[in-house]
């Protein structure tokens, strides 16, 4: 979890990757870019209530970057996660820790 400027910043900048089942939760955040990344990801953005507003797949490292309009945060995963895990926009997610 991104919950302080520093770590929202840093991100996953210069990582080699996400492990398999993991993802970034950013928040607050209603856009990002993909300078300093090394690898694709999908960006799924959430409102207040964790329901899916936006997602973005296959964001391309270094040129890539979103932007969704009243999304509270968004969760960075590994490119493919989004589709692979049956995500869909409206869908409302169950925060864990």
């Amino acid at each position: 979890m991104a919950d302080t400027f520093f770590k929202r910043f840093c991100g996953l900048m210069l990582r080699k990757g996400l492990a398999e089942n993991h993802g970034l939760y950013l928040a607050p955040c209603a856009s990002i870019h993909m300078m300093f990344m090394r690898f694709a990801i999908d960006a799924v953005y959430v409102d207040e209530t964790f329901t899916i507003k936006k997602i973005v797949h296959h964001l391309r490292p270094w040129i890539g970057c979103s932007w969704c309009p009243g999304a509270r945060g968004v969760i960075e995963l590994p490119s493919g996660a989004a589709e692979a895990l049956g995500l869909e926009r409206g869908q409302k997610l169950v925060p864990t820790t």
